[in-house]
């Protein structure tokens, strides 16, 4: 008797789960019709406290991790005690500020490993126990100093979860179109991070699906594309739905860059039915992050 392939698995995370209400709310919509398997709690939202309640009022129905964030809103702390990371309005700086700022060693690393530590403590207050799963916010967790403070603080912690690795095999950027020179970067220092987490044993992914700009989620065969072309057993998707939401206006987005109405296109995309049959032909099957842990990560090349 032939032996039978074995089942891929794919874990579909949606990040930014209490950015706004409405993002929110697609999220959990879309979790509730076992599209979704994970999400990760921004937990300096000033929305957060009403996600998680609706969250838990819903049943939970997707496992409920951490997005270490250091470009979004207010940090946890005190502005006064982690002044390399916020600008003169006592918010973070914005994604491109702060990048450059790392580049140039104008951010702290005893900042960093301080903010951390307090947002995994307010993930905790809030949620009751450590996250299942991570991923830093817009990946600033793949970069040096960030990276390794984030490293530190698990091991210290003693906490395992998974991990997404930020990481896409290079022939799958010329197969499937849209960002690719943000994925050639983000690739780059993806698989440096991918092999620290990799070897202090850290579950997570081979590969990482859907890393893409607004324009692309306007073609209604965006995530059937990535999920008929990338390879390996184990595979994330990872995703940005949500419903219309204005309270992203002035914070993650501004009118016009086609930010907030990504997600309202991803909401729609994967609402239709092509998605799953997508994923059955492709020979996977959904699954939790905490799943992963249940067995041993192939390593990626």
């Amino acid at each position: 008797m032939p032996k039978q392939p074995k089942q891929r698995k794919l874990v579909v995370i949606a990040d930014d789960y209490g950015i706004g209400p409405e993002t929110s709310r697609g999220i959990l919509e879309l979790a509730q019709r076992q599209l979704v398997t994970g999400t990760v709690l921004l937990v300096n939202s000033p929305y957060v406290e009403p996600a998680l309640k609706n969250w838990r009022q819903a049943g939970q129905p997707m496992e409920m991790g951490w997005h270490p964030n250091l470009t979004l809103d207010a940090p946890i702390l005190p502005a006064r005690q982690v002044p390399s990371l916020v600008a003169p309005d006592g918010n973070f700086w914005p994604l491109g500020k702060f990048l450059s700022r790392l580049y140039l060693g104008r951010i702290n690393a005893d900042e960093v490993s301080a903010e951390f530590e307090a947002q995994f403590r307010r993930y905790i207050d809030l949620v009751g126990k450590a996250p299942t799963h991570i991923n830093s916010h817009q990946h600033v967790g793949i970069f040096g100093t960030v990276r390794d403070c984030l490293l530190n603080l698990l091991l210290r912690e003693g906490v395992h979860p998974y991990v997404r690795r930020v990481r896409e095999p290079w022939s799958m950027i010329w197969q499937t179109r849209g960002a690719r020179k943000k994925r050639v970067f983000l690739n780059h220092f993806g698989r440096i991070t991918s092999r620290d987490l990799d070897q202090y044993g850290f579950p997570g992914s081979e590969w990482l699906a859907g890393i893409t700009d607004p324009p692309w989620v306007r073609q209604g065969d965006f995530f059937e594309n990535w999920l008929r072309a990338i390879p390996g057993q184990v595979v994330e998707l990872s995703c940005h739905p949500g419903h219309l939401d204005t309270t992203l206006l002035g914070r993650d987005c501004v009118a016009g860059d086609n930010l907030m109405e990504r997600r309202a296109d991803e909401f729609v995309l994967m609402s239709r039915p092509e998605l799953p049959r997508a994923i059955q032909e492709a020979g996977f099957t959904l699954a939790a992050p905490s799943q992963l842990s249940e067995e041993p990560l192939r390593h990626a090349a």
